[in-house]
């Protein structure tokens, strides 16, 4: 079940998005958006928060605070029940359409009678709502197939399909002989775990806009073209998965590519507060440049960092781009500085083929070594896991004399740790006893069954392991799997403290379904001191490729070195490893 952030979260904005559709108060529909995303980026339960608290978090306010109680105390919002029966349900799920925002929706709705997405099919087939207002023949085309695209690709991309595709995109285009650099922006660039287009950037002459978009619409994965022409380009692409995503290419001038990059990333209510700030000293921001207020002349725009310096901030790392706290530390040079994909120098969750994985325990090593990592741990599966394979107690023992065989063999090449990924039951207590964990030299504790379990006991279950001595990391706190299993809602800011009580790690699970602790989680870990594992849960060679997909959060959680055990050199990571034990 979802957990009171999350349920609060959609409600808020579902508020909002009602409140516009219906033509309401724009300040009250800012006002529902901000509660949203306040809601979901906060860590802790907001049920646990005092209401003096709660209504000076950011986004939130006194008005907001009551409407939160309310659904605390109700299990509802009445003002969000009666919004939602002022329009038909079907009328707010157009809303899931691309391209189709509440403008759009209300007049299909209120002067074209359109109601649900078969109201929708048939009447665009009859061509009776081109009499509507902006609704002309390319408008409606580009909405059937938009419609048609939703119902193909409900979810967003996750990160691990995308930045794949964007980064084949970039190798192509910067092979073309007009273009100077390729980048890509949006929410890939920073590091947001789904994403719902891709943004590309073509550095070059705009004079070669038309030799640049030719080319582009004719590379292999492309499907249709939506939009072309010499300074924007937009097509529907096949992902490796088999699924479709836009991706929007835009020529930029060489002058303006750093404003446009920094444009293009957004995010957009970051860019807001850039454009308010240029204001604020008479200047004027937009993708083309840093201009002086009354005058065409350009102050910045080359560079992302020269536009940042012409506004009296130093430069922003794209993963802190969400309007959190990132330009007041800016303003006075307090920026973290962000630990580094190279600075991970070992993998402390891995499986061989003793439970799950593809590779036997040298492979797994020999693999982690020619990677530069000085250390790698062997955990696999532990006896509940019986779909994975999971090692009982008398094949647990054997394997830890397997490992420390190829520890031996591999000395001086890399330090192998005896390990297990031990599955935290739904009462909390670990599948090994005591005695048993006693002998391993890293414990990954992590829960994977029983993953909607309600959040209190959720909680209760995840502090019991916590407090189990022999727990090095806490593995994938919820189990949520992205875009397919919300996971378990546990009280994150409880789990965090228990952690820096203890002095063990949380884990950031790299892959890209799992991404877990997800970045407002790790935030909060850090605000408490617990330290962060980037692991990659690896079960073959290619699941060490998504280390990035980790780091990325980390980042975004405003992670530096010194908070990730992973980057700790050979003799300071055994010593904090050590520590954590009895």
């Amino acid at each position: 079940m979802p957990g009171n952030n999350t349920t609060l979260a959609a409600i808020f904005q579902q508020m909002a998005d009602v409140t516009e559709l219906l033509g309401g108060n724009r300040f009250r529909v800012n006002a529902f958006q901000r509660a949203a995303r306040s809601l979901q980026e906060l860590g802790e339960d907001v049920a646990g928060i005092d209401p003096g608290r709660l209504s000076k978090l950011d986004g939130i306010g006194s008005g907001t605070a009551d409407r939160i109680r309310e659904y605390l105390d109700h299990g509802r919002i009445d003002e969000h029940e009666k919004l939602i029966k002022e329009v038909p349900a079907g009328v707010i799920k157009l809303l899931d359409i691309p391209g189709l925002g509440p403008k759009s929706v209300a007049t299909l709705w209120q002067q074209g009678g359109v109601t649900d997405t078969a109201t929708l099919k048939k009447k665009l087939d009859t061509g009776e709502l081109e009499k509507l207002p902006r609704m002309g023949k390319k408008t409606l085309e580009n909405i059937k197939k938009n419609l048609a695209f939703a119902e193909t690709a409900h979810q967003r991309i996750r990160i691990g399909e995308a930045m794949p595709l964007a980064n084949w995109f970039v190798h192509q285009l910067r092979g073309l002989e007009p273009v100077e650099a390729v980048h890509y922006a949006g929410s890939l660039r920073r590091g947001r775990e789904t994403v719902g287009d891709l943004d590309l950037l073509a550095i070059a002459d705009p004079k070669q806009g038309e030799t640049i978009s030719n080319a582009f619409v004719k590379l292999e994965v492309v499907e249709e073209v939506i939009l072309k022409g010499a300074t924007k380009t937009s097509v529907r692409a096949r992902t490796g998965a088999g699924r479709h995503i836009q991706v929007d290419l835009r020529v930029i001038e060489p002058e303006a590519a750093g404003a446009a990059l920094l444009y293009f990333t957004g995010s957009k209510d970051h860019n807001v507060r850039l454009r308010e700030r240029a204001i604020a000293r008479k200047l004027k921001l937009s993708e083309y440049g840093l201009y002086k207020e009354d005058s065409e002349t350009r102050v910045a725009g080359k560079t992302e960092e020269a536009v940042y310096k012409a506004l009296d901030l130093a430069y922003i790392p794209p993963e802190l781009r969400e309007a959190r706290d990132e330009i007041a530390r800016a303003e006075k040079d307090t920026l973290p500085e962000l630990v580094e994909l190279q600075e991970i120098q070992a993998e402390l969750h891995a499986h061989t083929t003793a439970s799950d994985g593809h590779w036997s325990i040298r492979e797994l090593a020999a693999a982690a070594a020619d990677r530069g990592f000085h250390t790698v741990a062997i955990t696999d599966h532990s006896k509940g896991q019986v779909q994975a394979n999971g090692l009982n107690a008398e094949r647990l023992e054997k394997h830890i004399e397997d490992v420390r065989a190829v520890a031996k063999e591999m000395k001086g090449k890399i330090n192998v740790l005896a390990g297990s990924e031990v599955d935290i039951l739904i009462d909390g207590k670990l599948d090994y006893p005591d005695s048993l964990l006693r002998e391993l030299d890293i414990v990954v504790a992590s829960p994977h069954a029983s993953l909607a379990q309600e959040p209190a006991k959720a909680t209760k279950r995840l502090l019991k392991a916590i407090e189990n001595r022999y727990v090095t990391i806490l593995g994938h706190a919820t189990g949520r799997i992205v875009n397919r299993r919300a996971g378990l809602h546990p009280d994150m800011k409880k789990l965090v403290e228990a952690a820096a009580q203890r002095g063990i790690a949380m884990e950031i699970n790299a892959n890209h379904y799992r991404l877990d602790l997800r970045d407002t989680h790790a935030r909060l870990a850090l605000e408490h001191g617990v330290k962060l594992s980037i692991n990659t849960d690896a079960h073959g060679p290619a699941d060490l490729d998504q280390l990035i997909y980790g780091v990325l959060t980390a980042r975004r959680a405003g992670a530096k070195r010194e908070d990730v055990i992973n980057t700790f050199a050979k003799p300071q990571l055994m010593k904090w490893i050590n520590a954590t034990r009895p």
